[in-house]
């Protein structure tokens, strides 16, 4: 389970461009909450709180609690707008979260036992189709990452989610298949090496039956 990351906020009584400039030039980010059949209410956070945050890459997937002035409230990140040379934070929207509330949220992957995976010790390449699955989850239940096992895969393997041991009450947002995750692919290198054994030997072979074509019309002049 993700741990809960917990961050202070002033109530936001008034919004629009100017308002939100001049937070950000006292080191605020304006943001908002919303969800849960509330009111949306308008906050600012203190840039080096938030930007912490962004910058540990699981904004998206982490637990929050903010506190705004005395009264916490259990919320995710749903949105970060950016400044698109700089890259600040210029505004967060965080979804409120009620009791037994299940979201979806992006998780990571983390792939175990690269070392003694038999396909990849006879040459094969880990071919990763996703990098991150998208888990409904209970929202005090959310995974840092989901690991697959590649103690068995053998070349030419292909892996899927069903291989995957999800905690309790987490379920995939894709439900209708089971999807791959990621393969055991066989070497480019090996690949063309066996086409080019192929080629050769259906060279030989054609090579051949013009030979044996060639001796029977040679021995047919003969005669």
């Amino acid at each position: 389970m993700s741990d809960i990351f917990e961050i202070a906020a002033e109530k936001r009584e008034r919004a629009g461009k100017g308002i939100a400039r001049a937070l950000r030039r006292e080191g605020l980010v304006p943001a908002v909450i919303y969800g849960d059949k509330k009111d949306p209410e308008g906050i600012s956070l203190q840039i080096g709180e938030i930007k912490k945050l962004f910058n540990t890459g699981r904004m998206m997937n982490t637990l929050l609690e903010i506190d705004l002035e005395g009264k916490k409230q259990r919320v995710i990140a749903r949105d970060v707008q950016l400044h698109p040379v700089r890259d600040d934070i210029l505004h967060a929207d965080f979804l409120r979260l009620g009791k037994g509330a299940k979201i979806a949220v992006e998780v990571s992957v983390t792939f175990l036992n690269e070392e003694t995976c038999p396909g990849l010790k006879q040459g094969g390449v880990l071919n990763v189709v996703r990098y991150t699955v998208e888990l409904n989850c209970p929202a005090d239940n959310i995974p840092e990452t989901i690991e697959l096992d590649l103690a068995e895969a053998e070349m030419n393997d292909s892996l899927h989610i069903s291989e995957v041991k999800l905690p309790d009450g987490v379920e995939p947002v894709i439900s209708d298949r089971d999807f791959t995750i990621a393969t055991i692919a066989a070497p480019a290198a090996l690949k063309s090496e066996g086409a080019g054994e192929d080629s050769d030997e259906e060279g030989d072979d054609a090579k051949g039956a013009e030979e044996a074509e060639g001796g029977s019309e040679d021995e047919g002049g003969e005669e």
